[in-house]
């Protein structure tokens, strides 16, 4: 029974990934697609690859996910909390999916971990909840939309005599460089919070030892599983990020694009903090945008994307305690 949980859990780890790469992987290519600087199938060919090397970058951000956020009982209540925690991301995700709203997959996780630890009484780290993932939360979109903003007004200011369409087809080309770096920095941040859930789960089992390296088969199924989610595309999504937002040209593409990774890659190595691509790229965008005048940015759709990014934590948080109650009922 033990081994059959491990294998559930861990599966159902794996498929959140593959629905965090589809629902994400218009936060990599968006800007791209919508100003044609690669097609779409190109672009998703593209993000896959590079999500599956930027898995293999580094380990810090799936340690904070693994240890520094839940702990949680070893044995079958441990292994309920896990599973019910990554319903409650799973469900959060397709809700919003559906619906195109770009939210925050790896909020839906962190919320869901929490409220089935809650649920299941089990400690739940305050401290690094704080540290790690609301202070990041609050800070990330903001450093995104004012270095977006500033980023896009150092690019006006040194193309400002250039021939604009040169320009253009110029920042067309720059943009498969900028969204591959986005790409890279995805995998970086994503495919290790799986990682990291798939460790607690091989701790709680006994498998491994608090503290172990991440075994290579993890990061390469977790890898594999973004890249696979990535490929399928997240079309939905994506014409939020790429139209709805802003009317985006290359030049604000590649701004808002550089603005992001640059963002998530100091994240990832300097704090090894898990934060949102969502959300780190819909601020660069909304950034960008304002330097072309303010009312340019539709800050009606603007609003209801950021709404949605403080609903998702109590929402996953909600659905995954209700998950294991359930699990509980049925096998506890």
């Amino acid at each position: 029974m033990d081994t059959f949980a491990l294998v559930v859990t861990i599966a159902v780890a794996l498929f959140f990934t593959y629905t965090n790469g589809f629902h994400d992987s218009a936060n990599a290519i968006a800007t791209s697609v919508s100003t044609r600087a690669l097609t779409p199938r190109a672009a998703l060919a593209m993000a896959a690859v590079m999500n599956l090397a930027g898995a293999f970058l580094g380990s810090g951000v799936a340690k904070t996910v693994s240890e520094g956020l839940i702990a949680t009982p070893t044995g079958k209540q441990g292994m309920m909390i896990l599973f019910a925690g990554l319903v409650g991301a799973i469900t959060w995700n397709m809700v919003t999916w559906y619906f195109g709203l770009p939210s925050s997959s790896s909020h839906a996780l962190f919320g869901g971990l929490v409220g089935a630890a809650l649920a299941g009484a089990s400690t739940v780290h305050w401290d690094g909840v704080l540290e790690k993932i609301v202070i990041p939360m609050v800070i990330s979109p903001i450093v995104g939309l004012v270095l977006g903003y500033f980023v896009m007004v150092i690019i006006l200011w040194m193309f400002r005599n250039s021939n604009p369409h040169k320009a253009k087809r110029g920042f067309r080309i720059a943009q498969t460089v900028s969204a591959a770096g986005m790409a890279l920095g995805h995998g970086l941040q994503d495919a290790q919070k799986t990682m990291g859930v798939v460790v607690m789960a091989l701790v709680i089992a006994g498998v491994e030892d608090q503290g172990d390296p991440i075994p290579v088969w993890v990061k390469i199924a977790c890898a594999a599983m973004l890249s696979l989610g990535t490929y399928a595309g997240g079309w939905r999504i994506m014409r939020t990020l790429g139209r709805r937002i802003i009317e985006l040209d290359p030049p604000q593409g590649f701004a808002a694009e550089t603005t992001a990774a640059s963002v998530m890659y100091s994240a990832s190595f300097m704090f090894h903090a898990p934060i949102s691509t969502t959300h780190v790229i819909t601020s660069a965008i909304m950034g960008v945008g304002a330097t072309k005048r303010v009312s340019a940015v539709r800050w009606g759709v603007a609003k209801n994307i950021i709404m949605g990014w403080f609903i998702t934590m109590p929402a996953a948080a909600g659905v995954a305690a209700g998950s294991y109650w359930i699990v509980n009922l049925a096998f506890g």
